[in-house]
Order: structure tokens, then sequence, then C-alpha cells
């Protein structure tokens, strides 16, 4: 290819990349929706300009432009929450949000330089260490520094072959995989061009094609029984909440409060099945500041309706601190089951030193959160236990794994009450259930969301989507969740390591690749 259209391609690749993840048009396909076919296809892309680099440095140069440009798609939504509801002026919204894309992105660069310099001892070998060193980019993004993996590659995949790998690998394993592919395709069209990579990465590779050809394929052939990792635990019914109260409402005291705690309250006790779940800080007052009598009114109702009931508050005082909290009102326990938020988000719920300005910009009361511990016990109803945890919790499936160390008291269902209410109706709705729908595929379990404007919805453990409610507007989702019950192997060996066997790897892909047989430039 001509230089220029080299230099070209790790864009055009980005913009695919950020469409996969999350389609952008409200045409062609489902707005929202992933599309698996044009992540691996910008795989393919991003393969041929790092193979088509004259040197380490171009390939991190062309790793960095095709994660700045997906990233930075990919996280639109946080100029809608900086800007429309943060007040920030546009330009410097847009700015911070591009900022954050291509530091983030400085991980893939040095992914991509260093690829350049070590696959040079075979295909087979290159395309493997090419999504081994990608999967770690993206572990390193979505776990160091408080972490923020959202939008990862695998994330496209909740409906394509490669899903078939979730309850084994998780999503970095797939993005791992998925990079594997783009490279092995790439390197089999070079070789039928006759085409020899700059760099001296060999570019035939049958078994790498046959390979990957067999990682799309073969999901498609396996009976679906084998992939049942966990059985039937019991059924049971219902009610997911939604109040759609706009963000700039939310916390104010003439609006979206009393509207709040009117309609939430009306609505659990009004239900009845046997569980009851309402958003994140869906009661948006501390109980000591509630009107008089609202708490007293509200649990004595909850405990003579006799149905479970699970909602988001803020709880603590000046003293103890303050907690993003879950209570549980379950008929079979006098004591109130209580969830406190362990994953925080920067800026949001703890104000990194010297940023204080930043929260009080975006007007967000009580900007400073203690931490809750890890693994905490599940919410237990009816013989079953209920993973409780809040918002972007969901995107770190190696801490909702630490849940499953006893398989006597794993969870059988996972339930998450979140507020995207922050940004708009536009992707990160979307995109925030497709991080759901991979949890229900790697742990095997039902996902409950409930969610103040979307998306509130019934997720069954094969990842499909079977109830959901439209966003935006107030609404109340009733259906039938089957709990299941064992562990698939993920759940096994990441409630024990971590992510700390696919670290360990992509260490030894390279370190195999620096150290053995290795010839000279």
């Amino acid at each position: 290819m001509r230089p220029s259209a080299q230099l070209l391609m790790p864009l055009l690749a980005g913009l695919l990349h950020a469409a996969g993840v999350a389609w952008p048009f409200r045409f062609l396909m489902d707005y929202g929706q992933p599309q698996w076919s044009l992540q691996l296809l910008s795989m393919v892309l991003l393969a041929g300009a790092l193979l088509g680099s004259s040197s380490a440095r171009q390939a991190a140069w062309r790793a960095w432009v095709f994660t700045t440009v997906y990233l930075g798609c990919t996280f639109g939504w946080l100029f809608t929450a900086m800007h429309t509801y943060g007040g920030m002026p546009a330009p410097l919204a847009a700015l911070a949000e591009w900022m954050l894309a291509g530091l983030l992105a400085v991980y893939f660069a040095l992914a991509g330089g260093l690829w350049w310099r070590l696959a040079r001892r075979g295909a087979f070998s290159g395309a493997l260490l090419f999504g081994f060193l990608w999967m770690m980019a993206e572990m390193a993004r979505g776990t160091w520094l408080t972490g923020f993996g959202w939008g990862a590659g695998g994330y496209a995949h909740v409906d394509g072959p490669l899903a078939f790998f979730a309850p084994w690998l998780g999503a970095y394993g797939i993005t791992a995989l998925a990079g594997f592919v783009g490279i092995a395709f790439t390197q089999a069209l070079m070789g039928v061009m006759g085409r020899r990579a700059p760099g001296g990465v060999r570019p035939t590779g049958s078994a790498a094609l046959l390979a990957a050809l067999m990682l799309l394929i073969a999901p498609l052939l396996i009976p679906i029984t084998w992939t049942q990792w966990t059985r039937d635990a019991g059924s049971f019914s219902v009610t997911l909440l939604q109040g759609g109260i706009a963000q700039n409402e939310k916390f104010e005291p003439f609006s979206g409060v009393p509207q709040a705690l009117s309609w939430y309250q009306a609505q659990l006790l009004a239900a009845s099945s046997d569980l009851v779940v309402a958003p994140e800080t869906a009661v948006p007052l501390l109980p000591q500041d509630l009107p008089e009598g609202y708490w007293d009114r509200l649990s004595d109702g909850l405990r003579t309706n006799g149905h479970a009931a699970i909602f988001g508050i803020p709880l603590g005082d000046n003293q103890q601190g303050f907690t993003n909290s879950v209570i549980g009102f379950m008929p079979a326990n006098a004591q109130l089951q209580r969830y406190d938020k362990h994953h925080l988000v920067p800026f949001g719920e703890f104000i990194p030193p010297l940023f204080r300005w930043f929260t009080n910009l975006m007007h967000i009361p009580l900007g400073d959160f203690n931490r809750g511990s890890l693994g905490q016990p599940s919410f237990a109803m009816q013989g079953q236990r209920l993973a409780v945890h809040i918002c972007y919790e969901d995107l770190f499936g190696e801490e909702l794994a630490t849940r499953f160390i006893d398989p006597a008291k794993a969870p059988t269902a996972l339930v998450n009450v979140s507020n995207l209410a922050w940004f708009g109706e536009g992707l990160a709705i979307h995109q925030h259930l497709s991080i759901a729908r991979m949890r229900a595929l790697e742990f095997g379990l039902p996902v409950l969301r409930a969610t103040n404007t979307g998306a509130t919805a019934i997720i069954a453990h094969s990842g499909a989507v079977q109830e959901q409610l439209p966003y935006g507007a107030a609404g109340v989702l009733h259906g039938n969740v089957q709990g299941r019950a064992g562990l698939t192997p993920f759940a096994w060996w990441a409630a024990r390591w971590g992510l700390w066997p696919l670290w360990l790897m992509g260490l030894a892909a390279l370190a195999f690749s620096a150290f053995a047989g290795r010839r000279p430039d």
C-alpha cells in the first residue's frame, strides 16, 4: 500500500473498532449494538498498518493513533457529562475527553512498538504474541491507576462466535483471541499477495490462519449443552424500577428529590413480585435527612408486604464518612442487608489530591466516599444469593469473581443498580448493557439491572436480553428470573487468582519471543 494509505489505516481502523463496540448510527444496524465483525475488521486493518511499519517507532505511533481514535469515539458520552451536566465549556470538555483517550492509548503504543521488534520468529508465534500484548495493554488500562477498561474490544463479541470463550477466558481473553485472528488474517492476505513486511515479520502462516478460522467456526458447531457450566437453582419473580429522573434535577431539593422519594416509595410498596429492585441512589438523601416519617413508612410497608426489596441510598455521617450503598429488605431476615460500593469512580466518588475544583464544577454531592470491602456477602432471598454491585463495578469481572471463592456461597444471580443519567441517552447506556451481558456470559448467571434512565433489563445466563424498558422515561419492568448454581472456569480461576493467569500467559509469550531463537534485526 502507498504510504498515505498506510497512514489512514490506523484512523479508519480506530473508527471501525469504536463502531464495533457500539454502532453509533441509527441506520443500517441497530443503534448502540455491538458488531463483532467490525471489531475483527478493525484488527485486520490495524495489523496491516503495523505490518507495514518500517520501524518500531512508526508501529508504536500507528497503534497510538488507532487507540486514541477508538477510545475518543467510545468515550464520547464523557463530553455530555462534563459539558451538559457539569457546565464545563465545550472546548475544554472535548479536550479533556481526548486527552484521556490519548493518555490511555500509550499502553497500546508500547504494545505495538514492542510487537514490531519481537514478532520475527514466525507467523503463528507473531500472531499469538500480538494477541497477548494487546490483551495486556487492555488489562493495564482496565486495572492500573484505578482502572478504566470501558469499551474494551472483548465487549464487541457478546453476540459473536468468540462469546463461546467468555466462560473460559473472560472479556480480556476474548480481546487476545480477536487480536490473534486479526493478525492471522492479515498475514495470510500478505502471503497471498506475495508481500513481506518491512520489519521482517513473516507474512505467511497457514497454521495461524487455520487456528483463526477454527476459533470462529468451532463454537458454531459445538452443541449448546456443552457450554452450560451452571444449573437451574430455581426461579423467582422480579420487578425492576426506572425512575427516569433527569440528572440536572436528580439532586435538586424542589424537583428531582421529592419526585424520587414519592415515586420510588409508591412503586416499592406496590410491587407484588418476590423481589423489587430500585436503582443507585433511588433514595437520594441520607436517612437522617429524609422527611419526617418517610423511612418508617417505607421500612414498615416493605416488611408488611413480605417481598424482598433492594434500593440504592447514600449512608453515613460527617464523623464516620459516607458510602454509596444498597439496602436490602429480605422477608426471612429481620436485619437489613447492606452493600457498600467498593470500586469508586475517580472525581465522582473520591477526589484525587488537588482536584476538588472538578467535583465542585460537576455539582456532585458527597464527593468523597468510603470504600466498601472486596467480596462482600450476597443478599440471601428464597434460596437465592444475589451479588449486588453498583454502576460501573460490573466493568471489573475479576473483582466480582471474588464472591465465588466459596462455591457453597457463590451467587446465583447478579444485581446491578446504576445511574447513567449523567451521560444522556447516547451510547454509554448501550455500552454498559454489553458489559453486563459479558458478565452474564463469564459467570453463567442472570443479571438484573435497575437504572435511573436505562438500560433497565433482565439478562439471561446466556447473555441474551430477556426484557428491557425503553430508555429515558419512567417505567416498571416485570419478569421471571432463573437463578443458576455452579461455577464457570472463569469464575473458578478468577476468584482465586484474579487476572494473574492472563498476565502470566502474556508475559510468558513475551519472554519466549524475546529470548527463544530470536533472529537479529
